[in-house]
């Protein structure tokens, strides 16, 4: 059995700049990993078959899964004529915009790429996970990146100040597709996405708090206000910047005092169920 962690992300950034003719959208967004990981365990089979199996009931073991989906895709390309029972130890969220289903495909091509023996490179594992989603680019590599184009097109740029993040998801799931079709362009304020880069390299973390934007808050709040709650509650306890994540509806604060994590951590367990506090990863992946 070979496993791999799968990190969780969040979104520093997040701007929308225009919808496209392919009806996708063109982003420009900051994303950078955490210390909360799946883990992803593969072991061949003889019989040819890709398995899923997951310590979460509501993660599909079909071909609806995102790890399925890049077994699929690397078998297909690369005529494999092995099998692999795949085994998903969820810690992340699911459906919790912290992009889990995407570490997940992102970490099953990594391990498949050498449990299978492809010798590929993390590039060319970039390039299939384009293929499967928008943020599964971003999760083959790790560590800290602009993302453009839909999200596939990945600028890496130098680790955040070192912190902590306290993330809280509410009892709800969000759908990426209607919180992006319900986004209006018109008159939202965009992301300060220069100024992050530019405390990012500086190390400015103050700067960073500052920079902190994501455009898809405005959809998300007015579908599910308990999000705009958590947003105010993480700010009331002392996180010194608070923002939603992706599409949402987990809210993240940075914390660079570790004394006040307990205050903000057990303020927020009253309002829900998963709250972590853990730390900035910053390190990019290697092969597997």
């Amino acid at each position: 059995m070979l496993y791999v962690k799968a990190p969780a992300k969040i979104n520093l950034t997040l701007d929308v700049l225009y919808k496209r003719p392919d009806n996708y959208h063109e982003v420009e967004m900051i994303m950078t990993t955490v210390d909360l990981s799946d883990r992803i365990g593969l072991e061949l089979r003889k019989d040819n078959l890709i398995k899923i199996s997951s310590t979460s009931s509501i993660v599909p073991d079909d071909e609806r899964n995102l790890a399925y989906q890049a077994a699929q895709l690397l078998k297909d390309t690369y005529k494999v004529n092995e099998g692999v029972s795949i085994t998903i130890d969820k810690e992340i969220p699911v459906a919790a915009g912290l992009a889990g289903g995407s570490s997940d495909a992102a970490a099953t091509l990594r391990g498949l790429n050498k449990l299978w023996g492809l010798n590929l490179s993390l590039d060319t594992l970039a390039e299939l996970g384009a293929k499967i989603g928008s943020d599964v680019s971003f999760c083959v590599y790790g560590g800290t990146a602009l993302a453009t184009g839909r999200g596939e097109k990945i600028e890496h740029i130098s680790n955040p100040p070192a912190c902590w993040i306290v993330l809280a998801k509410p009892k709800i799931g969000v759908s990426t597709a209607s919180v992006y079709g319900g986004l209006q362009l018109n008159g939202i304020e965009h992301p300060k996405t220069s100024q992050m880069i530019r405390a990012i390299n500086e190390n400015d973390y103050d700067l960073m708090c500052q920079s902190l934007g994501n455009v898809l808050e405005s959809v998300t709040f007015k579908l599910h206000p308990e999000v705009v709650m958590i947003k105010e509650q993480m700010k009331k306890f002392g996180a010194d910047g608070v923002l939603m994540s992706g599409s949402g509806p987990t809210v993240f604060g940075l914390v660079d005092n570790e004394s006040r994590i307990g205050r903000i951590y057990n303020g927020l367990r009253g309002f829900c169920d998963e709250v972590f506090a853990v730390r900035l990863l910053g390190e990019r992946n290697s092969l597997a």
